[in-house]
């Protein structure tokens, strides 16, 4: 490789590198406020998806391997929290871990509903996803 294949071979690793950090913090590692307890407190909020009508809001929260029975779904007056954990996977044995993107510990999302009263009409956890209708009441 010449001198300037190796400059260009370069400069595009540390773009990909740049891009795959960025796209991380984005996605996946929006850090909760972090309160004086962290052992309890949230360390990571998973993405949501958000499709709001007059009537009816349709969410959906990213949680990839988080059992159901790992989280917790708090209704209240203008507000949703979606909380829990999701544990670290068991690696196989004589295995090293090389790179860690997906997020682990305690996460929390907030989201802030529209005025008026809401409740959940349909609860749904498929493919990595946690799917929840709200209706206005």
């Amino acid at each position: 490789m010449n001198r300037r294949e190796m400059r260009s071979w370069m400069w595009a690793e540390a773009v990909d590198r740049l891009d795959q950090a960025d796209r991380l913090q984005r996605q996946f590692f929006r850090l909760a406020v972090q309160p004086a307890d962290r052992q309890q407190q949230p360390r990571w909020e998973p993405p949501v998806d958000v499709y709001a009508g007059t009537e009816q809001v349709l969410i959906e929260v990213a949680l990839p391997g988080v059992p159901a029975d790992r989280m917790e779904l708090i209704l209240g007056p203008g507000e949703l929290v979606i909380r829990g954990e999701r544990a670290l996977p068991n690696r196989p044995a004589g295995t090293t871990l090389q790179r860690l993107e997906i997020p682990y510990g305690r996460f929390e999302r907030r989201l802030a509903l529209g005025p008026g009263q809401w409740a959940l009409v349909d609860q749904r956890l498929a493919d990595g996803c946690l799917q929840l209708l709200l209706a206005r009441r």
